[in-house]
């Protein structure tokens, strides 16, 4: 079958020449602007909730230690008020707090941890195969303590959605989900122009990407791409002069969909946030994967829909058949639509300076419409490979 390429977003700052670079308060302002249009605040009040939600991190990471036993999941709401919810399991509770003027309500009654949910997940994935061999895929909600298994409505009809949950909860034994889903999923195809070009080795054809953010391995710098892209590149400047982009590794199997290109110019810990606008930002740190909330408000960037902003929706998501060069692993992580296109494929997800992943894939439905996007947390760049930051983190995982 025929690989869908993708939109991976600018990152060769050396080519473009000298363009202002947002302060982090500039790019959490833009973001900001986003954020206040989807949920009816004020822009002030969106900048604070977006600040809120950078700085609550660490204390939410705490919390999971401190409730390691009892913890289903953490999420964020956006309405009626602004809070973090944390789900655990059993019936004591706990005092609500609040950090910096949010309020951290403790919700009790979840009948599964979220390591408990998540190891059911992985060892079941097969057999939820085996029984829905139309099944779209499955991630977890954190906000509800739920597997969510997606199907087709082939499959609902013919089995039942009732039993399929049924039968779903025996094999795993925690809560599930199932949601009826005609969507086709796919990665993110080629649907418009790029700035860097490659031979499909697959089609023989010229096909068109982009790059998401700099890394680097402490000797070598290189561009991170999506493994689905043409192993060699170039890249294509605004005045048409060309750079070729000699492929390093590529890594797209299960829980992985990344490429890294190498550059004859000095990379920086640069990308843009909107081309279209000449936003240019600086990777200032980045977000791992296990302190990611459902509700966290992230941003992407793609050649074809362009700049916006959206909620995650699941953590833990396994893509459906086999585009991780196989099975997919439940590690990616799903935003919701509707603002991508194929043709997003690769590019940068953010919030404000902060980077999160590359973009994957998108779930739509048969019309064309996007229900959401997914993508791999730069968690997984293959080791010892690491984003280029302007100031590296304390702690790297």
């Amino acid at each position: 079958m025929r690989l869908l390429l993708a939109f991976l977003l600018l990152s060769l700052p050396a080519l473009v020449g000298a363009q202002a670079v947002q302060t982090p308060a500039e790019a959490l302002t833009d973001d900001a602007i986003q954020y206040a249009a989807q949920f009816g605040v004020t822009p002030d009040e969106a900048l604070r909730r977006l600040k809120a939600q950078q700085a609550s991190v660490a204390t939410t990471d705490a919390i999971r230690v401190e409730f390691a036993d009892r913890v289903a999941g953490i999420s964020i709401e956006h309405s009626p008020k602004y809070r973090i919810v944390v789900l655990l399991t059993g019936d004591l509770a706990v005092a609500d707090r609040s950090l910096a003027g949010v309020p951290i309500t403790f919700r009790t009654g979840a009948t599964a941890t979220h390591e408990q949910a998540i190891t059911a997940l992985r060892r079941h994935l097969i057999d939820f195969r085996a029984d829905l061999p139309n099944a779209r895929g499955a991630g977890y909600d954190q906000r509800t303590g739920e597997v969510v298994l997606l199907i087709t409505p082939a499959d609902a009809q013919k089995l039942g959605v009732d039993a399929i949950k049924t039968r779903a909860e025996q094999v795993g034994g925690v809560p599930v989900r199932v949601v009826a889903n005609e969507v086709r999923e796919s990665n993110m195809g080629v649907d418009g122009g790029g700035r860097v070009e490659g031979i499909n080795s697959v089609t023989g054809r010229r096909s068109l990407c982009t790059s998401a953010f700099a890394a680097t391995n402490g000797e070598t710098n290189a561009m991170t791409t999506a493994a689905h892209c043409p192993d060699q590149l170039t890249y294509i400047d605004l005045d048409g002069s060309t750079v070729e982009l000699p492929m390093i590794g590529s890594w797209g199997l299960g829980y992985q969909d990344v490429q890294l290109n190498g550059s004859p110019q000095p990379l920086q810990p640069l990308f843009y946030a909107n081309r279209g606008a000449g936003t240019l930002r600086r990777v200032a740190t980045w977000r791992n994967v296990a302190s990611t909330r459902a509700g966290d408000f992230v941003c992407h960037y793609g050649e074809s829909s362009g700049y916006s902003c959206a909620t995650v929706e699941l953590t833990d998501y396994a893509p459906p058949g086999d585009l991780c060069g196989g099975p997919c692993s439940p590690t990616w992580v799903t935003v919701k639509g509707p603002s991508c296109i194929g043709g997003d494929s690769g590019g940068p997800v953010f919030s404000g300076s902060v980077a999160f992943g590359i973009a994957k894939g998108v779930n739509r439905t048969g019309a064309g419409q996007c229900l959401f996007y997914y993508y791999m947390s730069t968690d997984y760049l293959p080791a010892p490979w690491r984003l280029l930051v302007a100031t590296r983190p304390k702690q790297q995982r």
